[in-house]
């Protein structure tokens, strides 16, 4: 009987499955078969051998990433930045969807939409020559700023712990447009006699942000919130590399667990410690959503991922 029932389902919905198969494909290829290069974690890998036939190196690759003195500096850099970036990306994305779901104008609001959104289709690349021009000693719009009111220059590039506030900085103002549009869709989804009633009884602006809007859009919250987790162990290697590229002066502030790894294969050419520092993330970052996930499960049922 189940067996029958299965069968009717793929009939019924064999559209549908169809439509999904390009997904599937796509994430068996790029997701799935890409797994079988852990093995390199534990091999000392050679081109002549391959992957499977290079010998058995044991935890050597481990040990390497561990003994080099950088691996509590750069899992300290990715997580606490990481934690910068949700909570300040949260609170302004929030923010920015809220104050856009309470302007009446439409042509404001679609513009100020798309304003704001626009950061997300530029690439870093660009990102970093316009840091560039804001922050060059020499060139730099805010030392000529600072020159022409007599104030002495700022070293940004020589002093790491400016950096700090500068990654937090254009990471918020790439990513806030894209993430707004989210809770943006969230709070269009809320039902309007709600904010109907609060009204009449008197409610202002405030009151019915506070009271209905944020406690309607805990769930997406928590499950955009779940999904950063899972990537505390990640850092953003397009941003971190092109904002700082080898400026060695700032690595203490700013290396994160990829760049450390991508400058670690560029110069040694060892991919058996790079496939070991990016299991090590993938194992965290697996322990780290699961744990997050059933602590949240245990809070409210309904807001978990699985």
């Amino acid at each position: 009987m189940h067996k029958k029932s299965c069968i009717f389902k793929l009939r019924k919905y064999k559209i549908l499955l169809l439509m999904l198969l390009p997904a599937l494909i796509y994430t068996l290829i790029f997701s799935y078969l890409p797994m079988a290069g852990i093995v390199l974690a534990f091999k000392n890998y050679n081109y002549a051998d391959g992957i499977f036939k290079s010998p058995w190196s044991g935890f050597e690759n481990f040990r390497f990433f561990f003994s080099s003195g950088q691996a509590f500096k750069v899992t300290r850099n990715t997580i606490l930045y990481n934690l910068a970036f949700m909570v300040v990306n949260t609170l302004l994305q929030l923010a920015v969807a809220i104050f856009l779901s309470e302007i009446k104008g439409k042509i404001f609001k679609k513009t100020a939409q798309s304003v704001m959104f626009l950061p997300y289709f530029i690439s870093w690349v660009i990102v970093s020559v316009i840091a560039f021009n804001f922050l060059s000693y020499d060139y730099g719009i805010i030392n000529s700023f600072l020159s022409s009111m007599g104030l002495n220059k700022i070293d940004f590039y020589g002093t790491p712990k400016y950096w700090i506030g500068i990654l937090i900085f254009f990471n918020a103002w790439k990513g806030i447009g894209y993430g707004s549009v989210i809770y943006l869709s969230a709070i269009m989804g809320i039902d309007t006699e709600m904010y109907e009633s609060a009204e009449i009884d008197g409610a202002n602006i405030f009151q019915r942000i506070f009271y209905i809007t944020v406690p309607s859009l805990v769930p997406t919250i928590i499950i955009l919130l779940l999904l950063a987790v899972g990537q505390i162990f990640r850092g953003n290697f397009d941003m971190f590399y092109q904002l700082v590229g080898t400026n060695g002066i700032l690595f203490d502030i700013t290396d994160v667990i990829d760049t450390f790894t991508f400058r670690a294969l560029i110069r040694s050419n060892d991919v058996g410690m790079a496939a070991a520092s990016g299991l090590y993330q993938s194992v965290f970052c697996f322990i780290t959503i699961v744990t997050t996930n059933y602590l949240v499960k245990r809070y409210e049922k309904d807001y978990s991922l699985f």
